[in-house]
């Protein structure tokens, strides 16, 4: 077993943040699938890592952690990947950027509130993940405006922000979210996709280990 496990579902945009940012860092991981269709998160193994009974949960450096943004910045700050500029007003407009995606959009379309809310009967479930998806992508849009990009969300390198919005883009195309008025975001997601980082964290390349 690596030193470094995550607890992972592919589908997860939480996990699929992590694991572009281990990537990233050029850690070496062993996946521990926890399968959310099947219910493995409510059972009792997980439920002692996460209490929660979310993913990801990852183990490294001796600890166990939890929720995906506090996971990016332990990753940050231990592996110096430079995911927020040093400058306290620049860092906090970034970090609010990325927290669009990862604080107000993903959780009012985690699939179990988005279930909850319609009841999981089609179409209202679908409309509801395409109204919220779009509007939160359509903000998103908006406020990069503010930022270079050049050529990720924020600058000249890989970002928090460029980390939230891939995984939630792919949801979009899940959910058939139009992007083609969102030329900053579909530049964005151009120049991410040729990274090796992001390429291998993909859902569907997800494997037994790294």
């Amino acid at each position: 077993m690596s030193a470094v496990t995550l607890y992972d579902y592919p589908m997860s945009s939480a996990a699929y943040r992590v694991r572009i940012g281990l990537n990233l860092a050029g850690i070496s991981y062993e996946t521990a699938p926890v399968n959310l269709v099947e219910g493995d998160h409510r059972g009792a193994a997980h439920l002692a890592r996460n209490p929660q009974g979310l993913v990801p949960v990852l183990e490294i450096d001796g600890a166990r952690l939890t929720q995906s943004l506090a996971i990016l910045n332990y990753l940050d700050t231990t592996r110096a990947l430079g995911l927020l500029p040093e400058d306290s007003a620049a860092r906090a407009r970034a970090e609010a950027l990325a927290m669009v995606i990862a604080v107000d959009l993903h959780p009012v379309c985690n699939l179990s509130v988005a279930t909850r809310a319609t009841g999981g009967a089609e179409p209202a479930r679908s409309e509801w993940m395409r109204h919220f998806i779009r509007r939160g992508l359509t903000a998103f849009e908006t406020l990069l405006a503010e930022f270079d990009q050049a050529p990720y969300a924020t600058g000249e390198r890989v970002g928090l922000a460029d980390i939230c919005l891939i995984p939630q883009l792919f949801n979009a195309d899940r959910w058939g979210v139009p992007l083609d008025d969102l030329p900053r975001i579909r530049a964005i997601r151009a120049a991410c996709a040729v990274l090796p980082a992001f390429q291998a964290a993909l859902p569907e390349r997800v494997g037994a280990g790294r």
